[in-house]
């Protein structure tokens, strides 16, 4: 069943997105007016979380430095994965498609418990940072992996078929011919995977690693201020992801020119 679109609705079609903004503005306008009196009691709380403003700091800190070391190194251990699973070895492709499988039908959060305390303790890994990020890598490069097979096999046949009718060797048919093309829907979706793997750090607070979200769960304890401790994290990993989104439509943009 359809609805019909009135007339008016498509002479200006810029009016349901102005309806939906203004319905935005109206509810935040009444949701702000009820908080207006807790706010009002709330103003030293907001001074007491801003005595801790270095632990969120430092938190922010830790938690780009994470995120950049285990975006790099998921990159490569997807590219590992990626070459295991399309390997002419039906034992490796096994054990990748397998890996794969594994890591993506299970929360992070159980891979997080499971591997630290049966896997790292069984093999003598007690720094609890090499740990989480070895965790966070190893999370997403699956994701990584997935996302490069699809880039690859969108690529046409006849590609593969022209590179072969030249003469170029895998190598060369992959460094000239398949990656430069399959770049194209990679990057922006790699840009993607990119903010959810920051948002996915928060995780490593389980096992005591001091991020950004574990620096506000202490200080919500010290202070017992939810809100005030909790409103910095989510600004705090705003400022992570929004400039990779908005990077990434642009780079979808100038990709598809």
């Amino acid at each position: 069943m359809t609805f019909p679109i009135p007339s008016t609705w498509k002479r200006n079609r810029w009016l349901p997105s102005a309806l939906l903004i203004l319905g935005i503005l109206l509810l935040s306008y009444f949701s702000f007016s009820l908080l207006e009196e807790f706010l009002e009691h709330s103003g030293s709380k907001w001074k007491l979380v801003w005595h801790y403003r270095n632990v969120f700091w430092h938190g922010w800190l830790s938690t780009l430095s994470i995120s950049m070391v285990a975006l790099l190194l998921s990159c490569f251990l997807g590219a590992l994965l990626l070459t295991a699973y399309r390997s002419s070895l039906k034992l490796l492709h096994f054990l990748a498609f397998l890996l794969i499988e594994i890591l993506r039908g299970t929360p992070f959060l159980t891979q997080i418990l499971f591997f630290f305390y049966v896997v790292a303790h069984g093999v003598g890994l007690e720094n609890r940072l090499l740990t989480g990020i070895l965790l966070l890598s190893l999370f997403s490069s699956v994701y990584i992996a997935e996302l490069m097979r699809a880039s690859i096999e969108a690529i046409h046949p006849l590609q593969w078929d022209s590179a072969k009718a030249i003469g170029l060797t895998t190598y060369q048919t992959y460094r000239y011919v398949i990656i430069p093309q399959s770049l194209r829907s990679l990057l922006p979706a790699l840009a993607g995977q990119l903010a959810s793997l920051i948002k996915d750090s928060s995780l490593l607070s389980i096992i005591g690693i001091s991020e950004l979200t574990l620096s506000a769960q202490q200080v919500n304890a010290t202070t017992y201020c939810t809100l005030e401790s909790f409103f910095p994290l989510a600004l705090g990993y705003l400022v992570l992801t929004l400039p990779i989104s908005l990077g990434s439509r642009l780079l979808e943009k100038k990709l598809k020119l």
